[in-house]
């Protein structure tokens, strides 16, 4: 089964990103699948790591991606430090709100402290047959229905670090998706990380869905 869409128990670590001038973004983590994914972001979080750092990489209808103290997608390390390998699960895949590290030629042993987070357009079973062929992923029929009903990345499956699941705050990152950005895909107004932080969940409301935002354009309801 796929997970990303699993509650979180009442006082599991969550991970709230506090964005600048945009609001809170709450993250479901999965330490039971990736526990070394999970602590890494963990704990650089809780240090202060990501505090004042920029989305350095904006991609309308693909992903956001943060976390590096450099800002030009060249820097970052572990909380142990260089790179280290998060691992792949099956049962997390790349669907709207899924976060994921970003790494060197779709290599896990490459994660750092860099991250992203999915947008992603609808796709048809067309083109998840078609990469499927392409790229030797399988798509289960679960996966298909999520990725044809919400959309996603799906060509990313299996070469990333899915470890986390956003559960509010996912139209945030469809707003910080769509800003103007220059040639290398850098907004042009810098969008920042006030905060990362850890905190447990309180059972508050889970809106991880597109179709629970009337702000997010383009799915299905």
């Amino acid at each position: 089964p796929i997970l990303n869409y699993t509650l979180p128990a009442q006082g599991d670590e969550i991970i709230v990103m506090t964005v600048k001038d945009y609001g809170e973004i709450k993250i479901r983590l999965f330490p039971e699948l990736l526990p070394e994914a999970c602590e890494n972001f963990t704990t650089l979080a809780d240090s202060g790591y990501y505090d004042e750092l920029i989305f350095h990489r904006v991609i309308q209808n693909f992903m956001i991606q943060g976390g590096d103290p450099k800002g030009d997608g060249t820097g970052g390390e572990s909380c142990w430090g260089g790179k280290f390998d998060g691992g792949v699960s099956s049962q997390l895949i790349h669907v709207p709100g899924a976060l994921a590290y970003a790494n060197s030629n779709s290599m896990t042993s490459t994660d750092g402290s860099q991250f992203y987070l999915v947008t992603g357009e609808q796709v048809s079973d067309a083109y998840l047959d078609e990469i499927s062929q392409q790229q030797q992923i399988y798509f289960t029929q679960e996966a298909r229905n999520l990725y044809t009903q919400y959309g996603g990345t799906p060509f990313l499956d299996g070469s990333y670090t899915v470890f986390g699941q956003v559960i509010d705050g996912l139209d945030i990152i469809y707003q910080i998706a769509s800003v103007e950005t220059d040639a290398n895909d850098k907004p042009k107004k810098a969008v920042y990380l006030e905060s990362v932080r850890t905190e447990p969940y309180d059972n508050s409301q889970i809106r991880w869905y597109p179709t629970d935002y009337e702000t997010i354009p383009g799915v299905q309801s």
